[in-house]
């Protein structure tokens, strides 16, 4: 009976049975949608969790001064991605290595799946990708940005006020993947040329890059005759008088490389600066560790660098774990150093970036499955608010 009189209803009034009907339809609908959303999220928290506990076993592995050095010196090669991901493609290629997939024990060159596409070169049938950490970004607006309580968070179409400024920053993390180029095919890639050094030589124009960015911090460079004039020290830097010494009866390898320790220092260590004040413990090493990654981007000869065994530095830093001490002085050493290497005009190694691949242009966004997703960045840093693992 009640059908019946429904049936009625509907034959006198059928446009408000089809919106009634749209509308059940739709609620159907965005139940699914609602229940895929929460699916979605779940699997993207998953991943997450697994790229945390391959990063944290990455870095537990740190555990004498060379490996240290070994992982500076990869890092050096892959310097445009953070030291996070640096140790994640690592760990990844290694794991690929020793299952046969890859031919080589470390990686050359790693982009996103469309990236590799975009030049010419396909992934390889059953290579699956590096998981890796990518940003997620939201929009921010406000109509006074020196007060950074002012800024409020914009909608996916809001639009902006008119006296107010817009800003993207990264307020979150998600997983994303990249392959070497071993395990892509198709057009032949174009190789720089890299630098060739002999035992003992400076990498040309090292030396003056150097010294003028220690001039242009306000330093005066001297060259001293022997190290007793610096208190037995291959270089020294006095704050107080403004001078970075570095001593002369050394090679001209060594004298760059020391020179690049106390440019760090002068970056890195103003005893004015409550940072570098809270990181004393770990100076020496992040100092050793920035000449480190310049060397290493000069094709220089790293086994000369000398770093105590991680526990020794990594636990003095209260408040937090080692793990986090490591990941947190890899950071900055692998800012510092890129600094340093933008303003420097040599011949340096490649960052890992294929030639003709510009990073910070965003592919289209699609949906892959792991073995086929590309990485694609959606931006940059919010009012502080930090990505996960990155």
């Amino acid at each position: 009976m009640s059908s019946s009189r429904s049936g009625r209803g509907c034959s006198r009034l059928p446009a408000r049975c089809t919106a009634a009907r749209n509308l059940g339809a739709a609620r159907r609908r965005g139940g699914r949608s609602m229940a895929s959303n929460e699916d979605a999220r779940a699997a993207r928290e998953a991943k997450l969790d697994e790229l945390h506990e391959k990063l944290t076993g990455a870095v537990e592995s740190l555990v004498s001064g060379d490996d240290w050095r070994q992982a500076l010196a990869f890092a050096a090669r892959f310097r445009s991605r953070s030291f996070n991901n640096t140790m994640l493609i690592w760990v990844q290629h290694e794991a690929a290595f020793e299952a046969g997939r890859v031919p080589e024990r470390f990686p050359t060159l790693v982009a996103g799946y469309r990236q590799w596409q975009g030049l010419g070169r396909q992934v390889m049938k059953g290579q699956p990708g590096y998981m890796i950490f990518a940003p997620v970004t939201g929009r921010f607006a406000s109509s006074n940005p020196a007060d950074p309580n002012s800024w409020r968070r914009l909608g996916p179409r809001e639009k902006h006020k008119v006296n107010e400024v817009v800003r993207s920053r990264m307020v979150g993390a998600r997983p994303a993947y990249v392959w070497d180029a071993s395990q892509t095919d198709g057009k032949a890639l174009p190789m720089p040329p890299a630098p060739t050094l002999l035992e003992g030589e400076a990498p040309s124009g090292l030396w003056d890059g150097l010294a003028g960015q220690i001039y242009g911090a306000g330093f005066e460079v001297l060259r001293v005759p022997h190290e007793g004039m610096i208190s037995g020290a291959n270089g020294m830097t006095d704050y107080e008088a403004r001078t970075v010494a570095v001593r002369e009866n050394m090679d001209p390898a060594a004298q760059v490389k020391t020179l690049a320790h106390e440019l760090a220092h002068v970056v890195m260590h103003d005893p004015d600066d409550e940072e570098a004040r809270q990181h004393r413990s770990i100076r020496e090493v992040e100092a050793e560790s920035v000449a480190l990654m310049i060397g290493a981007a000069h094709g220089m000869d790293t086994a000369g660098y000398t770093i105590p065994y991680v526990s020794t530095w990594a636990a003095r830093v209260d408040g937090q774990e080692p793990v986090q001490v490591v990941q947190a002085t890899g950071e900055r050493v692998r800012k510092t150093a890129l600094a340093i290497l933008d303003q420097l005009d040599t011949l340096q190694v490649g960052d890992g970036t294929p030639p003709g691949l510009e990073r910070d242009t965003p592919s289209p966004r699609t949906s892959r499955t792991p073995e086929a997703e590309a990485d694609r960045p959606r931006s940059a840093p919010v009012p502080t608010l930090a990505g996960r693992g990155l």
